[in-house]
């Protein structure tokens, strides 16, 4: 090898982010644990980069290539942060049990929204539905389904879904979200059957034991496709969005923009506003529109 192919840039792809310290694949499938280069921006899962072996499975990265998409969480200062980049779905998990939390699901599809990935909400533990629960699930499938998002029902428990939602994920790169105790665990399980296996070699790479199951990570999946495991939360924040930018988070309202009385109508109380009178129309949901509000103006719900 020329001196010239040997200090070649390696392409990769960023599978874990410990602050510091990445986690690269390299193209070979071998994983190396690598620095950024001062001066780059922050580096997440999912991220491409071009990267310098300097030991034995050690590197830096030296640029990091454009993002195709990237979804953003509040950085706890009012600002953004990413959480991983160059993703086609986000795939918000949610169940009965804990209390299913709209407002929740809401704020993920927009930040997917607003960062162009396409949303797919999953209400697991499907086992769990009482006969009594089951208007309230056929309700909200069909509240969102009008609105044109997918909304699957699984149970690792009964196998339900589980093949629907794997079509779901073929050739695509997607993230899983959502609260703890929704059952993601025993769904990666599923979809993964070999994650224990990863999560040791990725561990032993790092250095850092364990500590890898508590961090965003990038997985393959069997049927190929790509899959980003976040840890769960109990909250989701967004971070500030002007108002402007916020409406077009919510694709039922999108048709209304521009057709209110005033320029700068923030769809609150002003008159003559035409997602209001949407929303008296039965054309968008109330409840949609108070997560508006909600995001809007965080201040006025604070607890």
């Amino acid at each position: 090898m020329s001196e010239t192919a040997a200090n070649r840039p390696l392409q990769g792809l960023v599978i874990v982010n410990y602050g510091k310290n990445q986690l690269v694949e390299a193209t070979d499938g071998d994983i190396h644990r690598c620095v950024a280069r001062r001066g780059l921006p922050q580096i997440v899962c999912g991220d491409e980069v071009e990267w310098q072996p300097t030991g034995k499975k050690t590197g830096v990265i030296e640029t990091l290539l454009p993002r195709r998409t990237t979804l953003l969480r509040a950085d706890g200062n009012k600002g953004h942060r990413a959480l991983a980049t160059n993703i086609d779905q986000v795939i918000i998990e949610a169940a009965l049990e804990p209390a299913l939390d709209y407002y929740l699901i809401d704020k993920y599809i927009v930040a997917a929204e607003l960062a162009n990935i396409t949303p797919l909400v999953v209400i697991n533990k499907s086992d769990l539905i009482r006969p009594e629960d089951r208007e309230r699930i056929d309700r909200l499938k069909a509240e969102y389904s009008n609105i044109g998002y997918s909304v699957l029902l699984t149970s690792v428990l009964e196998n339900t879904g589980i093949e629907e939602f794997i079509n779901h994920l073929t050739d695509k790169t997607s993230i899983l979200v959502g609260q703890s105790g929704v059952g993601k665990s025993s769904l990666i399980k599923r979809l993964l059957p070999a994650r224990d296996i990863e999560v040791g070699k990725l561990s032993a790479a790092s250095g850092l034991g364990k500590h890898t199951t508590t961090s965003t990570t990038l997985y393959h999946l069997p049927r190929g496709g790509k899959l980003i495991d976040s840890p769960g939360v109990r909250d989701f924040h967004l971070g500030e969005v002007d108002g402007s930018d916020l409406a077009y988070g919510f694709r039922e309202v999108q048709a209304y923009l521009g057709q209110c009385r005033f320029n700068d109508c923030r769809h609150l109380s002003e008159p003559h506003c035409a997602v209001i009178a949407a929303v008296a129309a039965g054309d968008v949901l109330e409840r949609r529109l108070e997560s508006y509000r909600r995001l809007l103006q965080p201040e006025k719900y604070k607890p």
